[in-house]
């Protein structure tokens, strides 16, 4: 029997061979040509990236596929003219699609995108990049092993104040030498609520393809969609969902991409406050030694005390970061920043637009020139970001109960004023640092050329750098 394109696909990919389809040439290979692109997922952040690619000169929405026959139905009202399928390795296979759009659930990212980088097709995938960091070292080797395109979605580095921050952070030395940095993640979420018997999935949904890789564990919160974020096996909390971004940004602005991944890590949090279903922690706080400039991230999805609709006080922006230099300040966040100097007095704003849609021209010219260097968050520098994030999750899961002598080993004053700052925080909610709901870390030693942990405490460590895939859904090992 003959077997068809995604057939082979799925043949190949269930052998391990990697030549099952030979990379096509990009039928658009040229300026003038439209570029078809397929969305893996039509969910609210896939929604937001089709207005954004819409807006693309030569970009044409081509294929729409979701797990979800109803979000699938709704997407393909937007677009009548797209095809529509319910299986990624699908659209994956089609001949009408040239480049992929990987807005799924953080544990499909690396996944997704490595299958259609092995098809030969150019992927843009949402961040952060990985739920792991293995898989996120094997996806950056499917971009080189089949000389893909592969761009997160981090778009902030697309937007033209960067380059702006950058010149005057490091060429002018405005504010003299960077010192230290903080970063922040503040913003209330409500409950995910936690039901006494396991969810029952919507016939609507093919359950099995939802789950792909990760475990089938009956799910007790009240929705499929979107809480996912907020259970191990299949998000990475509120630190891979927005404080990729705030990260991100600092590695870009502070560091200049010059520090991969921190060498040590030390950290911790709790969920409190909700008594829900969910899992990763809405207080989280971590410090990573750099070797040069130390950072620390604070993190909270509570409001400053109970009832209350603000988030809790703490020094610049909510969703951003501080760079404290010799002379001064200076405060970022998404689409603009100001500069302070050592009084206090701003000196000097930034605006920006956030990179909406710049970002996606931007993989997309990169797609037509083949050339991944003119990429703005090539996977390379993606993964790097997402690892922040996969370490400070480490940190808060190896973590034990909170003590004010294990977290004393730290002798930083940013490290002690942000303690300090959780400790008010979570005091307004009735819960001590000094509780089995707050979790700390022992220091975490990284070694940054392998992506082990090392040292003493590495076996901790090291058994969560790697998750178990389930069978048929394993991300292959290429690096």
């Amino acid at each position: 029997m003959k077997l068809n394109r995604r057939q082979t696909l799925i043949a190949g990919l269930a052998a391990g061979v990697t030549t099952a389809i030979a990379p096509r040439t990009l039928r658009a290979a040229n300026a003038n040509d439209e570029i078809n692109v397929g969305f893996i997922s039509c969910g609210g952040r896939a929604g937001g990236l089709m207005s954004q690619f819409s807006k693309v000169p030569g970009v044409n929405i081509a294929g729409l596929c979701d797990v979800d026959s109803k979000r699938l139905g709704l997407a393909k009202e937007r677009f009548p003219k797209a095809q529509g399928w319910s299986d990624l390795r699908d659209l994956i296979a089609s001949d009408s699609i040239d480049a992929v759009v990987v807005a799924t659930c953080n544990h499909w990212h690396c996944l997704a995108a490595i299958w259609a980088m092995e098809a030969g097709k150019d992927v843009y995938v949402e961040k952060p990049l990985s739920h792991s960091q293995w898989e996120g070292r094997q996806t950056v080797a499917a971009a080189r092993k089949y000389n893909r395109i592969c761009q997160l979605g981090t778009q902030q580095r697309s937007d033209p104040m960067q380059a702006e921050i950058k010149k005057f952070l490091h060429e002018e030395k405005a504010l003299g030498e960077i010192t230290s940095a903080r970063v922040n993640r503040y913003g209330i979420r409500p409950s995910i609520g936690k039901r006494d018997t396991p969810l029952e999935i919507d016939k609507n949904v093919a359950y099995d393809l939802w789950l792909g890789p990760a475990q089938d564990e009956p799910i007790y919160r009240k929705a499929l969609h979107y809480d996912w974020h907020w259970v191990w096996n299949t998000g990475s909390g509120e630190m891979g969902n927005w404080g990729v971004h705030v990260l991100d940004d600092c590695r870009n602005n502070v560091f200049q991409d010059s520090v991969a991944l921190p060498t040590r890590v030390f950290g911790g949090g709790g969920r409190v406050a909700l008594n829900d279903a969910g899992e990763t922690p809405n207080v989280h706080f971590a410090y990573f030694d750099t070797g040069s400039i130390p950072v620390v991230i604070g993190l909270s999805n509570l409001p400053s005390a109970p009832g209350s609709k603000s988030s809790p006080k703490h020094p610049g922006p909510s969703s951003g970061y501080i760079a404290y230099c010799e002379g001064g300040r200076y405060e970022g966040q998404r689409g603009r920043g100001a500069a302070y100097d050592d009084k206090g007095k701003m000196i000097k704003e930034f605006k920006g637009n956030s990179g909406d849609v710049l970002h996606q021209a931007n993989f997309i010219d990169a797609v037509r020139t083949r050339d991944r260097a003119s990429l703005n968050a090539e996977v390379e520098l993606g993964n790097d970001s997402t690892g922040w994030c996969n370490l400070a999750n480490i940190a808060f899961r190896s973590g034990e109960n909170f003590t004010n002598a294990a977290a004393s080993q730290l002798d930083s004053p940013l490290w002690k004023s942000l303690l300090n700052e959780m400790d008010t925080h979570l005091s307004a909610h009735g819960i001590p640092m000094e509780s089995d709901e707050i979790k700390l870390s022992p220091i975490l030693e990284l070694d940054p050329e392998t992506e082990q942990f090392v040292g003493e405490h590495a076996e901790a460590g090291n058994a969560l750098l790697k998750r178990q895939y389930r069978t048929g859904y394993e991300v292959p090992e290429l690096a």
